[in-house]
């Protein structure tokens, strides 16, 4: 239990509980058609580069939840990553309550899609913003905004008077994210029939994670690299036995 005490005098005494199994949670879709695709391409990659371990959580639109005074909140980022769960993976299957079952998330996203700009809401009553939610109960120590459409990325990185600070990019234009060892950035591109921005993953190396369609596409390339190498290695060695031959050399099997 915790109690967060707040400037303007507003507290709250937060409770870490498991949402109850009869609880209705909202079943609506989401806002844009990219935001799904866009989550799904930031967990495919780190997936594929062994960098999501069976203990850690990758979300999607997926509840977050406090009891705030024995209310409880709700918040679904539109992405979100858990570093460590401690509890059987069918007990988060509808919702997820950090410190009770697991940590708190490392990172948690938002792709914007409209402009009535709840993603920076710091309401501190009942029910509050989600700037306060993730920055204030949650201390959530990155919180990243995006515009897909005009590739705008803000980072924020909770610091230790526990508010959130705009980050600026390093020299590579990316953002380090101390807890996940990886940087984060902005790549520009198609896929799944998708041209836009995206936001993608580098390792400490600077070294890209690919994605699955990349990865094949190595491999394919890779593959006919070798197929070229045979096939030189095959000519040649039929010019040198033209050329043995011409010299009346007829070379033994």
């Amino acid at each position: 239990m915790a109690e967060i005490m707040l400037a303007s005098s507003t507290s709250y005494k937060v409770t870490w509980e498991k949402l109850p199994d009869d609880y209705v949670l909202d079943d609506e879709p989401v806002d844009n058609i990219n935001q799904p695709a866009l989550a799904a391409a930031l967990t495919e990659s780190l997936e594929l580069a062994g960098k999501l371990p069976a203990s850690a959580l990758a979300t999607t639109n997926y509840g977050i939840c406090a009891t705030l005074d024995n209310k409880i909140v709700i918040k679904a980022p539109d992405w979100g990553y858990v570093a460590s769960i401690r509890v059987p993976r069918e007990e988060v299957l509808r919702s997820y309550t950090p410190t009770l079952q697991g940590d708190i998330p490392t990172v948690v996203m938002e792709f914007l899609s409209d402009t009535d700009g709840t993603e920076y809401s710091v309401k501190p009553t009942y029910p509050p913003g989600k700037w306060f939610f993730y920055e204030q109960i949650l201390q959530v120590p990155n919180y990243v905004i995006f515009e897909p459409g005009s590739g705008a990325l803000e980072v924020y990185r909770l610091d230790n008077s526990t508010r959130y600070q705009l980050q600026s990019p390093d020299s590579s234009d990316r953002y380090w994210i101390a807890e996940m060892h990886l940087f984060l950035g902005l790549w520009q591109g198609v896929r799944e029939g998708r041209t836009g921005y995206w936001l993608r993953w580098w390792n400490e190396q600077g070294e890209l994670l690919l994605w699955g369609s990349e990865l094949a596409e190595q491999e394919r390339q890779r593959a006919e690299q070798e197929r070229q190498r045979a096939e030189q290695e095959r000519q040649r060695a039929e010019r040198l036995l033209a050329q043995l031959r011409a010299a009346g050399i007829e070379p033994k099997d």
